[in-house]
């Protein structure tokens, strides 16, 4: 579905991604960790056409994302701090979105519901809390059925029962065949979710694997104590 071909990206003397190669396919949830600065941000939004690399492609379904911006309406992207115009109204936001997407079909209302938005359409964006914006951004992302899903840590300052509510429909969306790609620092909140990790460093890919792979050659129960068990003995 995404194929990302030796792509490499400087910001002055910083090599954020060095020959990245890629291959990302329907119905994964991939969480995509490393430390600070190694790449992840960049290499999303290398995906999103927000960075252009100087060198490699990105194919998206086929077709190089250099020659067709129509690629963009087939991703639902969450970012970690979702930043909408101040004196908008939760409903004029979410107007505004559809009519930016201009999309016919029948939408997917199920967060918008369990999240109980439709009760807080007249509150401005400026009022709402961390967690309250997080639950917008959640419920627009999901909400046009996109055949892929970015979310840059999703579950940031939601309380534990959105958290929960959130992480169910992530496994839905994989279930039906959906693309998901999770970055988060919080390694357990992964678990059960996520069927793949990457592992990138310092721009460079240094771990694809299945996460029950991952535990088997690890000899550990849980993601996390993989990830540690490898950054200990150096494999990664």
């Amino acid at each position: 579905m995404i194929e990302i071909k030796h792509i490499t990206k400087h910001f002055g003397k910083l090599k954020a991604l060095d020959n990245l190669d890629l291959k990302l396919e329907k119905g994964q949830c991939i969480a995509l960790i490393g430390p600070n600065g190694c790449g992840k941000t960049t290499l999303i939004k290398s995906i999103l056409g927000m960075v252009l690399p100087e060198k490699g492609d990105i194919i998206f379904n086929g077709q190089n994302i250099k020659h067709n911006n129509e690629y963009r309406k087939h991703i639902g992207y969450m970012p970690q701090i979702g930043r909408y115009p101040e004196n908008m109204t939760i409903g004029q936001v979410i107007d505004m979105i559809k009519g930016i997407r201009n999309s016919n079909e029948v939408l997917d209302n199920d967060l918008y519901e369990q999240f109980e938005i439709g009760k807080m359409l007249h509150k401005k964006m400026r009022t709402l809390s961390g967690g309250t914006t997080q639950k917008v951004s959640a419920t627009l992302t999901f909400m046009f059925r996109p055949e892929v899903l970015i979310l840059d840590e999703p579950t940031a300052g939601l309380d534990p029962v959105a958290a929960e509510i959130l992480k169910t429909k992530i496994i839905a969306a994989k279930k039906a065949g959906s693309l998901l790609l999770i970055t988060s620092h919080f390694l357990s909140e992964l678990e059960g979710i996520v069927s793949q990790v990457i592992f990138i460093q310092d721009g460079k890919l240094m771990l694809h694997k299945n996460t029950m792979e991952l535990k088997r050659d690890t000899g550990k129960d849980t993601i996390a104590q993989s990830i540690v068990h490898l950054l200990k003995t150096q494999t990664v």
